[in-house]
């Protein structure tokens, strides 16, 4: 690129670029997923998508949302058949889209941007105008300058648009900003062009000049012209800095001004001077900036801007240093992380927890709510924050759930936030009661009963209020057929019983029936649990024993399954010398861990990076939707959910520990953020997860703890209730399961006596 002198180059630009040397230092550490400050009563997830179209790409070296083609003798540039990636210069950090092109008369190519639509994103710009900014290294003349296409979620699309209409003459090493009103774009297809639901833009040859243009765009937002007035922008306070192994968390007190579009966190390197790294949107306070390195010290400080880079003064400094970390600080560091989404992230109104980040803020879900409740407690029990402050999460937590909808005392899988009210995010049918996620949500509940169960009159409160909620679910109601052998999932006021999903393992609801068979008020008969959850009527595959590469498998088919059967109900449920007629689940759940790993050792669809320390298959949104991926040809597309490997320390922990120190150390800068390890990754189509899934996070705090110090195993298991299920079902003692399981958590790192 060709550097224009120093005297050449606006402010703009001098606040925007940084030096080859330090974006290397970094690794493109970049923070497309936040969450609310609980104590921030706002809706930024829901702003931010319905006002930015691009900010950044967490892949290195091209953007995944991305397509392009070129017919000869046009030519365009790309990486895999995507847009490349700028990391010298840019708006939002730290990098931007680089376009291009040699427009040749009878040529022709096209450069698609595709908006990241992630779970429960509804695509609805309110804003009047389409912004881009624009930078010319070698400067462009405006008629050079391509053409521009958009086309909306009905496939509704575009004449094409000059941009020279709306952009001057690029000035060589310059940012400008263009502005396209929405109502310029006329409709070229059959039927009208929504603008404001516009998930696709397309930039299309326009004139054919035969020569080769490059051009960096970023910071692209559809949004209203900015207010004539301009006040002044808030400093940022409070801002601190934490060093960890590989990276430096920032953090800082919040600013609650409606006039601001964006945090910018600058970086000083050993004394250099401050350069912007990176941003974040409002209503996240934090960001985790990947250096990479062991051993280095840097200083930080945060500002605020708008749209057009009208800018606040920087913040105070804060300096931190990295520093290489014990294998029992690197499983605190993941649990600690983890727990953010559930205590910082949490839906405001009502403590629970959101579905996912980003997503629809209002959006909570129950099972994920009980996950989140048992991460609660051991961030209580590691002093992530006071008992107190547990107590009056729960104490939040509760009240909201005495109040929302309920059907025959089960929740539906979905509430909102704000109202309480169902949600039926998965179609009119599933409106009603969602007996599965009630029973996530109860074991969490009922884990957190023991736990605090203290003299105190908050304790005793929540208590009471728990117990209220646990003898309310009527399970009975549940057995839906003449036969009433068995639990269905499903029930809606409007359609009954319509959706009629049995519940029959082997599959993650186990602990549904474990439960339903305890219910002191609603209970059910223990031979539910061999007609329902373990049987499958002529044919019983739930017992169907097989082994994979040697290492054998008790219940459950092929090899076994995703991984999260090991973990949704075995978070509370300690399957510890304990076993029924079929296995010893401890075992089995072991087991199939194992085989999950050996399926990527020995890797029979050669996707790239699958090993030994990467591994780890289990359901989660992948590079094109929700998948549950497994150990299976056809259910492995190359990606790799974190939470897979991670929470089954608690069965392998020398697998799962190789496996957390090189997704750390090794990917972190793309699968690390603030709240730990990003839902998933694909190292074959160089994807990474923007999202965070609250059934995801959870399960490594509460998975890892139970393995250092059983604590949400043995608060769960000391319900009177449960023990006494256990015994109606048969389960009986493995004595030599008892021991091993012993001697296996006196070696683990971090143990601690209780």
């Amino acid at each position: 690129m060709n550097t224009p002198p120093a005297e050449a180059i606006d402010p703009i630009t001098r606040i925007c670029r940084i030096s080859k040397q330090i974006v290397h230092a970094f690794r493109l550490q970049f923070l497309l997923v936040g969450a609310l400050a609980f104590t921030q009563i706002a809706h930024a997830d829901q702003n931010y998508s319905q006002q930015m179209f691009f900010e950044n790409s967490l892949s290195p070296g091209s953007y995944f949302y991305s397509s392009g083609k070129a017919s000869a003798p046009s030519t365009l540039t790309l990486v895999n058949g995507k847009l490349p990636i700028e990391t010298d210069t840019f708006i939002s950090g730290p990098n931007a889209l680089e376009l291009q092109w040699d427009s040749a008369p009878q040529g022709g190519w096209e450069a698609t941007l595709h908006l990241y639509q992630w779970r429960d994103r509804f695509v609805d710009f309110p804003g009047q105008n389409l912004y881009l900014w624009l930078y010319a290294p070698d400067g462009i003349q405006s008629k050079d300058l391509p053409e521009i296409v958009l086309q909306d979620t009905e496939h509704n699309f575009t004449q094409p648009l000059e941009l020279s209409g709306f952009s001057p003459n690029l000035k060589a090493g310059q940012w400008t900003r263009v502005r396209i009103p929405l109502h310029r774009f006329v409709t070229a297809s059959l039927h009208p062009f929504h603008p404001h639901r516009t998930n696709t833009l397309i930039f299309v040859q326009g004139a054919g000049d035969h020569t080769i243009h490059t051009l960096f765009i970023d910071d692209i937002r559809i949004e209203d012209d900015a207010s004539t007035t301009q006040p002044e922008l808030p400093t940022v306070q409070g801002v601190h800095a934490a060093g960890y192994e590989r990276h430096i968390d920032i953090s800082w007190r919040p600013i609650r001004d409606p006039n601001f579009d964006q945090y910018v966190i600058y970086r000083s390197m050993q004394g250099g001077p401050f350069q912007p790294i990176g941003v974040q949107r409002p209503g996240v306070n934090r960001y985790a900036d990947f250096l990479g390195d062991p051993h280095i010290t840097a200083s930080y400080k945060v500002s605020v801007r708008t749209s057009s880079l009208r800018e606040s003064p920087l913040s105070a400094a804060a300096t931190a240093s990295t520093h290489p970390m014990t294998d029992d600080e690197l499983l605190t560091m993941v649990q600690k992380a983890s727990f953010r989404y559930y205590w910082e992230g949490a839906e405001p109104h009502s403590g629970m927890t959101r579905e996912s980040m980003p997503g629809d803020d209002d959006i909570i879900a129950t099972g994920a709510s009980g996950f989140g409740i048992m991460a609660l407690i051991v961030g209580v029990d590691r002093g992530f924050i006071t008992r107190q402050q547990g107590i009056d999460r729960l104490l939040l937590i509760t009240s909201f759930l005495q109040k929302a909808d309920r059907y025959h005392g089960a929740w539906p899988h979905f509430l909102s936030g704000n109202t309480g009210h169902r949600l039926p995010v998965f179609g009119m049918f599933d409106n009603g009661a969602d007996l599965v996620e009630t029973s996530f949500l109860m074991e969490g509940l009922m884990a957190a009963r023991q736990y605090f169960k203290g003299n105190s009159a908050s304790e005793k409160e929540l208590y009471a209020r728990i117990t209220n909620l646990w003898q309310g679910v009527d399970w009975e109601w549940f057995r839906a057929t003449p036969k009433r052998d068995a639990l269905y999932w499903h029930w809606s006021p409007e359609y009954s019983f319509y959706i009629a999903n049995r519940l029959t393992g082997w599959n993650e609801v186990m602990v549904t029936y474990l439960l339903a068979i305890a219910s002191p008020t609603h209970g059910v008969p223990a031979s539910l649990y061999y007609t329902g959850w373990a049987g499958g009527g002529i044919h019983n595959p739930y017992a169907d024993r097989r082994t994979y590469d040697g290492i054998p498998l008790y219940v459950g088919t092929g090899t076994g399954g995703p991984l999260f059967f090991t973990d949704y109900s075995f978070m509370g449920f300690d399957p510890r010398d304990k076993r029924d007629k079929y296995a010893d689940y401890f075992e089995n759940n072991r087991n199939q861990a194992l085989i999950n790993q050996a399926y990527c050792i020995q890797n029979p669809n050669h996707r790239k990076g699958f090993g030994a320390n990467t591994w780890g298959l289990t359901a989660v949104d992948g590079p094109k939707g929700y998948v549950p991926y497994e150990p299976t040809l056809h259910l492995d597309d190359g990606t790799v959910a974190p939470t897979g490997a991670i929470s089954a320390f608690v069965y392998t922990p020398d697998a799962s520990l190789l496996a957390l120190k090189h997704f750390y150390r090794d990917l972190g800068a793309q699968v690390w953020s603030i709240y730990g390890f990003r839902d998933a990754f694909n190292l074959q189509q160089n994807w990474y997860s923007g999202i965070y899934m609250g059934l995801n996070q959870a399960p490594m705090v509460v998975m890892i703890e139970n393995r250092r110090t059983g604590l949400v195993w043995r608060n769960f298991m000391a319900n009177p209730e449960i023990t006494s299920a256990l015994t109606r079902i048969g389960f009986r003692t493995d004595s030599s399961q008892a021991l091993s399981g012993k001697e296996q958590n006196d070696s683990v790192p971090g143990a601690k006596a209780h």
